[in-house]
């Protein structure tokens, strides 16, 4: 898998690939073993963004009102949002 952060499609689209090559019966036992390895990764980035999607829907809050108030994200230490630069949201987000 390359250095660069994949976004959620595209990391989707690439287990989708790596799932029919292996089940398919395309590449042998140890290429296998090599795209196998690839899909876990690429699951692990899915479910990265997935759980960064999460945290950021549950700061939307509903104020007394029952109004929804949008309250500022901080993502995880570590963590970072597709288009997100010096910890700030990407406009539109």
């Amino acid at each position: 898998m390359s250095k660069k952060k994949l976004k959620f499609e595209e990391a989707l689209a690439k287990l989708e690939a790596i799932a029919e090559q292996i089940e398919s019966g395309e590449i042998g036992l140890e290429a296998s073993i090599d795209k196998y390895e690839e899909g876990m990764g690429l699951v692990a980035r899915c479910r990265d963004i997935l759980s960064q999607a999460e945290q950021r829907i549950q700061k939307l809050q509903e104020n007394a009102e029952g109004e929804l108030k949008k309250t500022p994200f901080t993502p995880p230490a570590g963590g970072s949002f597709e288009g997100e630069t010096d910890g700030q949201a990407a406009p539109g987000s």
